[in-house]
């Protein structure tokens, strides 16, 4: 990949409400999460309905925009994005409910910088498309895959690799006459390019897989799941059956669904078909079984190139973090060009806080991954203690990632956010 510099990045978010945040002498747009901005499952976009605006300039000359869609030069209650070069341009979407950029100048893989946009098309679809443009010149769509409720480019497990997570919703979305809302999630999947290709390596984050079947394990008491196994499993709805239980029973299929489900995506089918015998009513065994397997196919999974066999063997290698905060040597210079904000939500202020004494501003210490991902957040400097709401915040905070020598790398940055904005 050729040497490539952010000297020339330009970022503008206009929201309906603003505040300031600032470090090593670059500034962002800090904005209220309940005003201005909607959330998507608990994840905030750019633009919603028509309302954000979002610009930026890569080094190859290769600006991005997203905002409101335009009708006659007056800005409509639909989103559009483009991107722009010299005086061409290519139309990303245009007039579609929801448009957000989850990563801008990272590279998935294959060396080449690219941004990424998420794309709702109307509120009353239940998955979003994900759509990859490389940033040389001239701007091409590398890759479009469909069927997840949201899309998040991130390095979790800060190995230098970057993923996409996303979740299977096309497929679980009404199996079994199941809502993606009566769901505590759809089954997670995760890809990843390698030599041009779309891989799901989901199998090698078992681990992460096996926190959320612990979780749901826990919270199925023994004796409902007793009731669950004396149904029919597919909870016909008769005279002889109360609303109230068949709403219990409803519960408890659920979360055997989702335990089997986590199996099942992370690549380990003889688990998932061993705690499907273990939990499901015996008759109906076979028939749910083949309704799995079928839904699976028909997924989003149908969309990569090929899948890894399991988690790697051997430790994993960790991704140096560069630090974006002091300057060093007789220059005085930092180590890497610093992060810059894609979006950033905090949490509404209290009224305890609105009432009390004013503080200074509160500093946190980030570490952003190489695909302006926050890996983690805690109290900057002397502080003890930081509003934990403002710490969860922080960790669905994006931007663009910090560059070394060209490359998008893994970062430490120190913020300070006003209390009271």
């Amino acid at each position: 990949m050729s040497s490539l510099s952010l000297d020339r990045y330009r970022i503008v978010r206009y929201p309906l409400r603003r505040g300031w945040l600032a470090s090593a002498s670059v500034f962002f747009f800090l904005v209220w999460a309940t005003f201005g901005v909607c959330q998507t499952q608990g994840r905030g976009v750019l633009c919603n309905d028509g309302d954000g605006i979002f610009e930026a300039e890569f080094r190859t000359g290769i600006k991005v925009h997203v905002g409101a869609a335009r009708n006659g030069g007056l800005a409509t209650r639909a989103c559009a994005a483009k991107l722009g070069w010299e005086n061409h341009e290519l139309v990303v979407a245009n007039g579609v409910s929801q448009l957000d950029v989850d990563a801008f100048g990272v590279n998935f893989g294959d060396g080449v910088p690219v941004a990424a946009f998420q794309i709702k098309k109307s509120d009353s679809e239940c998955c979003v498309e994900y759509g990859i443009y490389s940033l040389e010149k001239p701007p091409r769509l590398v890759r479009t895959i469909m069927g997840g409720e949201f899309f998040s480019a991130s390095d979790v497990d800060l190995d230098g690799r970057v993923e996409i997570w996303t979740n299977d919703a096309v497929a679980v979305n009404g199996f079994e006459d199941l809502s993606l809302g009566e769901l505590d999630s759809a089954p997670s999947v995760v890809f990843r390019f390698a030599h041009g290709q779309l891989l799901d390596v989901s199998a090698e984050f078992q681990s992460d897989f096996d926190d959320e079947i612990t979780r749901i394990r826990a919270g199925i008491h023994p004796q409902d799941l007793e009731d669950f196994k004396g149904s029919d499993g597919k909870l016909t709805l008769t005279p002889s059956i109360s609303a109230e239980r068949m709403h219990h029973l409803r519960a408890v299929k659920i979360k055997v669904l989702e335990i089997v489900w986590d199996y099942l995506y992370s690549g380990r089918e003889p688990d998932a078909w061993r705690s499907l015998a273990e939990m499901w009513p015996v008759a109906d065994v076979d028939r749910i079984r083949a309704a799995l397997v079928s839904a699976r196919a028909r997924g989003i999974h149908s969309q990569a190139d090929g899948s890894s066999a399991g988690p790697p063997r051997g430790r994993k290698k960790h991704a140096p973090i560069f630090d974006a905060v002091s300057t060093t040597g007789p220059s005085r210079k930092l180590e890497v060009i610093p992060p810059r904000a894609i979006l950033l939500l905090r949490p509404p202020v209290s009224e305890t806080q609105r009432q009390s004494p004013p503080e200074a501003e509160l500093l946190l210490d980030l570490v952003i991954d190489a695909s302006g991902k926050v890996r983690s957040a805690k109290p900057g400097g002397k502080m003890k203690w930081v509003d934990p709401d403002l710490v969860n915040a922080a960790l669905s905070w994006k931007f663009i990632p910090a560059f070394k020598d060209g490359v998008p790398v893994a970062s430490q940055l120190r913020i300070g956010v006003s209390p009271r904005q």
